[in-house]
């Protein structure tokens, strides 16, 4: 499902199972956090949301957002290490995917390189958000590929119903030794609404079909505290301060990376109720983060990679105007510093960003069938930094971006959705500036500081389906790339200095420009099997597929396979079972030096028990991935050769609800 409840976000009770009779969720109206500030019903969209609720992601663990994202088609991640896998969204990397923590930046240097993790852990998690296609153009130019969206309660958005309530989960994994556990408590004290969290995940190497992956390990921890203040007629304000620490291994190389970051957010809404200006909303964020690279036999410091961020966003809404239902509009301003020292400072001097944007979005019924929607977004970002020739350069450069879609309420239950979306991306720091050796991903790495604004030309049609027994999303899309932007391994090796003439262990790559065409579909259904009191039969499938062509060049680097999966659930008040089975097609349509990779089959299955009745709740589990101990390889990651990923896991879940 792509809806979200309100719920989810600020009520009293975090996630309690939907099939829990003496837990009714609260009759609230279900909204689209990310995509769309307009509309509060997603079938209305002209594009999908992808979406994973709590109990979806404790029972898929893992330490990264990309993990828990694992059955959302079109969604793959870099899978280069334990704690660091960013999504991959329709075969869109790292530069072109924004993951965000309630629609703010995660503030970190992930889009850097492969081996960097982003600081957002799962177990804090209350939802997650996936939005690809034209609904992108609200977060900017960095987001043409895709949004990955992490909802939690940091800043409550209302006021819980009880005075105290939260959750409390404990889990271990029979691969790797897995420990972890988090607690989140909401309160209520006047009109002030409170939120405290913290978590902790200690792993060690993860065990592969014969044997282990070496340097595989996973640390982390954190905390946060927060809270809002309401007010007269729908009005609110909030702060919250978030704590991350983490250390893992690099599985393709010896090194490991000690990160930690400490963030603020600041969210606001104010009713302002004059004539047609409804609402207004500012919100806003800001990290301090920082990462070592150590060498674990002498405990030194390789490398250390700094970044100060701060992102802020102010949107109005507007209602009836004219032939509009609603608009909204708004003002983002964005900037960074960013520094690396020690052998990092030959990969990336100190450079700085500062992005300022305008973007609209609007909707208007053509009758009571139709909608036409509509957005626009006017960015200018400056970016300084050292290319390779070692002359400090300005860039100054505005990308322009829209677009246009329709919406068609064929029946109840049935809307079809046409968008066409022209949109613009900026080069970012790594593109540019890039000049040497990168020991994570073990590259060579060289920039061009003239590359041009990159233009992604799109059309995408999809369909929103219920019809009992039968709930399906589904897509089609299709997108032409002028100055697409991709980093080209050309097959040699070089050392530290960058002579590849002799080879080295750094695999040389350019950063280049050319024309590219990509197409793809998604589909995910749910049909209900069967449906009594005692409890509800359901069938899950899904697929995905992406095709990516340099044009007059042959593939798109690290492009994911094709996947099919589907399974059986059943839900009752008391027990929830399921399993999932997932193929990943091979990957042979490959890029120069790249190697082919096979296909898997993944099977997961879960047994979920709610054996009380009464406050609190308690829920014991038991989850299973990977059953079959398939031998597994990410045909997306750079290190995918040498890493295997994580073999059958069985995991043992304890989580009471109050």
């Amino acid at each position: 499902m792509h809806r979200v409840s309100l719920a989810a976000l600020a009520a009293a009770s975090l996630a309690v199972p939907a099939q829990a009779a003496d837990q009714p969720r609260p009759n609230i109206e279900e909204i689209v956090v990310t995509a769309t500030p307009l509309t509060n019903d997603p079938d209305k969209l002209a594009t999908i949301v992808g979406h994973v609720d709590r109990d979806e992601i404790l029972r898929t663990g893992g330490a990264n957002i990309a993990d828990a994202l694992a059955n959302v088609p079109g969604v793959t991640g870099s899978g280069f290490a334990a704690g660091a896998s960013r999504p991959v969204i329709r075969g869109f990397d790292s530069n072109r995917v924004r993951v965000m923590e309630d629609g703010i930046g995660s503030l970190d240097v992930s889009e850097v390189g492969p081996d960097h993790g982003v600081p957002i852990d799962p177990l804090a998690a209350q939802s997650i958000e996936v939005v690809r296609g034209a609904a992108t153009l609200r977060y900017g130019s960095q987001a043409i590929g895709g949004v990955v969206n992490t909802i939690n309660n940091r800043v409550p958005l209302a006021l819980p119903d009880k005075t105290i309530s939260g959750e409390a989960n404990a889990s271990y994994d029979t691969n790797a030794d897995a420990v972890q556990g988090g607690a989140m408590v909401d309160a209520r004290a006047g009109n002030l609404g409170l939120h405290l969290d913290a978590f902790g995940r200690h792993t060690s190497n993860y065990d592969i079909p014969g044997g282990t992956q070496p340097n595989s390990f996973f640390r982390g921890d954190g905390f946060s505290g927060g809270g809002s203040y309401f007010f007269g007629d729908g009005n609110r304000i909030g702060a919250a301060i978030t704590r991350y620490d983490s250390k893992y291994g690099i599985p393709s190389d010896t090194t490991f990376i000690d990160m930690h970051q400490t963030k603020g957010l600041v969210r606001s809404s104010f009713n302002v109720d004059a004539g047609a200006f409804k609402t207004l909303t500012v919100d806003g964020g800001y990290a301090d983060y920082k990462h070592v690279e150590i060498d674990p036999a002498t405990n030194d410091v390789l490398a250390t990679f700094l970044n100060k961020e701060w992102d802020t966003r102010t949107e109005a809404l507007f209602g009836q105007i004219g032939p509009l239902a609603q608009t909204a509009v708004g003002v983002q301003l964005q900037h960074r510093n960013f520094s690396a020292e020690g052998d990092a400072r030959g990969y990336l001097l100190p450079s700085s960003n500062m992005n300022a944007a305008a973007f609209l979005f609007t909707d208007m019924p053509l009758s009571q069938a139709l909608r036409f929607q509509a957005s626009g977004r006017v960015e200018h970002t400056s970016i300084k930094g050292t290319p390779v020739s070692g002359v400090r350069v300005t860039r100054d450069l505005t990308p322009l971006s829209g677009s246009a879609g329709v919406v068609f309420t064929a029946s109840e239950g049935l809307n079809l959705g046409l968008t066409f979306a022209s949109a613009a991306r900026a080069p970012n720091l790594t593109e540019l500036f890039a000049r040497g050796p990168h020991d994570g991903p073990a590259t060579y790495e060289t920039g061009d500081a003239s590359l041009k604004l990159e233009r992604s030309n799109s059309l995408e049609a999809t369909l929103h389906a219920t019809l009992s027994p039968v709930h399906l999303e589904g897509s089609l899309w299709g997108a032409k790339f002028n100055n697409y932007i991709y980093g080209r391994l050309t097959g040699s090796t070089c050392d530290e200095d960058g002579d590849c003439s002799v080879g080295g262990e750094f695999r040389e790559l350019f950063y280049e420009q050319h024309s590219a065409k990509f197409w793809g579909a998604e589909m995910k259904a749910t049909v209900t099997l069967s449906q009594s009191n005692s409890g509800k039969l359901s069938a899950d499938l899904l697929a995905d597929y992406v095709r990516a062509t340099l044009v007059g060049l042959g593939p798109v680097p690290r492009i994911p396979p094709y996947h099919i999966g589907g399974g059986l659930s059943w839900a009752s008040e008391t027990l929830d079972v399921g399993f999932m089975y997932k193929h990943a097609g091979s990957q042979t349509r490959i890029a120069a030096a790249e190697t082919p990779t096979a296909g898997f089959d993944n099977i997961d299955a879960h047994v979920m028990l709610r054996p009380f009745r009464g406050q609190p709740q308690v829920e014991v589990g038991i989850v299973g991935r990977n059953l079959t101990d398939a031998v597994q390889r990410n045909a997306v990651s750079l290190n995918k050769d040498a890493v295997v990923m994580q073999g059958r896991d069985v995991r043992f879940i304890l989580r009471s609800v109050f």
